[in-house]
């Protein structure tokens, strides 16, 4: 199916991020787990907030494949819209550790729900 007039906007200008939920996780890597609504009508979990080599990166959700590579399941489709969502979860995951009082680079089991307008 190809998209007609008005798919050009590019960037993920109208999307909006509605709600994010911070999975905290206690392991090395694996910092937490997010789950993100879109337009209050589209949901994608399992987005992973994990510690790089260069700092704390997003990867989205993926699967496991035949020759035992790893392939996204969903992922943004242009870099504008892959930066400003990943700001949008690592201010989410940094403020969900400040609130459970776990100093960066800690990490334990715990859950919570907040909107995109800060709202729990």
């Amino acid at each position: 199916m190809q998209c007609g007039a008005g798919c050009d906007k590019g960037e993920g200008d109208n999307m909006e991020v509605t709600e994010v939920r911070i999975h905290l996780r206690n392991e090395a890597r694996l910092k937490a787990f997010a789950t993100v609504t879109f337009d209050g009508a589209f949901v994608v979990h399992n987005m992973k907030v994990v510690e790089g080599n260069n700092g704390l990166i997003v990867c989205m959700p993926s699967r496991k494949i035949k020759d035992g590579t790893y392939k996204d399941i969903a992922h943004p489709i242009d870099n504008g819209f892959r930066g400003r969502l990943e700001a949008i979860i690592l201010k989410a995951y940094k403020e969900e550790m400040a609130k459970s009082g776990i100093p960066m680079g800690e990490g334990q089991p715990a859950a919570s729900a907040r909107r995109a307008d800060g709202a729990v």
